[in-house]
C-alpha cells in the first residue's frame, strides 16, 4: 500500500504558493509538485520553498513537475486562472476561467488520476462544477473550497466583536462563495451557547450580526483595493482541507459540493457544511434553515443555475 502524501498544485501565483508555504510550515504532506504554465516560475518556487527544509517540521520532496505526476497523486489542487480585478465580481470571471478548468482536467485525467480534486479558482462554485463535469469523477470527490474562507472570516469577526477566542466560534456561511452568501443565525454558536442569546444577554444590537455580514463578504473587495489579491487567508483554508482528507478526518467544513436536494435544491455545486475525509465528501450536514434562509439560499443557488446554463455549459458542449 501507498502510504505516500502527495499533492500536485495547479497554479504557481500566490494563491497557490500560500497553500504552498504554509504545507512547508505545518508539514503533513510528503510529496507536493508544482505545475504552471510559466514552467520557469514552478522550478524558481520549487528552489526558494526547499531552502526553507531545513527549518521545517518534516521532510518534504517539493519539486516542479508536469501532469503526468497526477497519476500516483492523492490530491490535486487547482488554484490557476485569471484572479479577481479591483472592483469586478467573482462571477465576472467564470467565462475565461471554465475555459482554463476544462483544459486542465482533461490534462489531470488523461494521465490516470484517480484522488481527489481540490478546487480554489474562482468563481469557486462554477468552477468546481465544471471540474466535475470534465473528470466525470464522482461528484464526492470533486471539492471546491466553497464559503470555506468566508467562513473562518466570520468566526474571526463574531471573535473579535464578542472577545472570545475564534476557535469557540461555531458558525458557517452557506451558498455561493461571494455576494449573495448567508449566515443561518439560528445555527451559530460560541462554545454551546446560541450566537443571538449572547447578542440578547448581553444588550448587542442585533443590527450588529448583519454588519459581521456584510464585513465577510466585502473583505475580499477591500483587500483587493488596498493589496491587488486575497491569498493567505486562502491559503491556509485550502491546508485545512488538504489534511481533512489526507488524514481522513472526518472534519466538518463548509465546502462546495455537489447538490442533490439536501437543501430542496439539486444539479448545482454550492457551499455548505460537509464532512471531509479521505474520500471526499462523506457527508453534508443538513441544518433546518427557517424561511428567510431558506429563500436566501434558493437566490443563491439561482444565481449559480443561471450562470451555469447561460454561460459555462456551452463551452462545455
Amino acid at each position: 500500500m501507498n502510504t505516500n502524501k502527495k499533492v500536485v498544485l495547479v497554479g504557481a501565483g500566490f494563491v497557490g504558493m500560500s497553500m504552498a508555504y504554509s504545507l512547508l510550515n505545518q508539514g503533513g504532506v510528503d510529496e507536493l509538485v508544482l505545475i504552471d504554465v510559466n514552467k520557469e516560475k514552478t522550478i524558481g518556487e520549487e528552489m526558494d520553498l526547499s531552502h526553507g527544509l531545513p527549518y521545517a517540521p518534516q521532510k518534504m520532496k517539493i519539486k516542479a513537475g508536469d501532469y503526468d505526476e497526477c497519476k500516483d497523486a492523492n490530491i490535486v489542487v487547482i488554484t490557476a486562472g485569471l484572479a479577481q480585478k479591483p472592483g469586478q465580481s467573482r462571477l465576472e470571471l467564470a467565462v475565461a476561467n471554465a475555459k482554463i478548468m476544462k483544459d486542465i482536467t482533461e490534462n489531470v485525467m488523461k494521465n490516470g488520476f484517480n484522488g481527489i480534486f481540490l478546487v480554489a479558482s474562482n468563481p469557486v462554485d462554477l468552477m468546481t462544477h465544471v471540474v466535475a463535469e470534465v473528470s466525470g469523477m464522482p461528484k464526492s470527490r470533486v471539492i471546491g473550497s466553497g464559503t470555506v474562507l468566508d467562513t473562518a472570516r466570520l468566526r474571526y469577526l463574531i471573535a473579535d466583536y464578542l472577545e472570545v477566542s475564534s476557535k469557540n466560534v461555531h458558525a458557517y456561511i452557506l451558498g455561493e462563495h461571494g455576494d449573495s452568501s448567508l449566515v443561518p443565525w439560528e445555527h451559530c454558536y460560541v462554545g454551546c451557547k446560541k450566537i443571538i442569546d449572547i447578542m440578547k444577554d448581553n444588550n448587542h444590537p442585533m443590527t450588529d450580526l448583519k454588519k459581521i455580514h456584510d464585513g465577510v463578504w466585502k473583505a475580499a473587495y477591500e483587500i483587493i483595493e488596498k493589496k491587488k489579491a486575497t491569498y493567505y487567508g486562502i491559503g491556509m483554508a485550502l491546508n485545512r482541507l488538504v489534511k481533512a482528507i489526507l488524514n481522513d478526518e472526518n472534519s466538518i467544513l463548509t465546502v462546495s459540493t455537489y447538490q442533490n436536494n439536501e437543501y430542496g435544491q439539486e444539479g448545482l455545486y454550492i457551499g455548505v457544511p460537509a464532512i471531509i475525509n479521505k474520500n471526499g465528501v462523506k457527508e453534508i450536514l443538513q441544518l433546518k434553515l427557517n424561511k428567510a434562509d431558506q429563500e436566501k439560499f434558493n437566490h443563491s443557488c439561482e444565481i449559480m443555475k443561471e450562470n451555469w446554463e447561460k454561460e459555462i455549459k456551452p463551452i462545455l458542449k
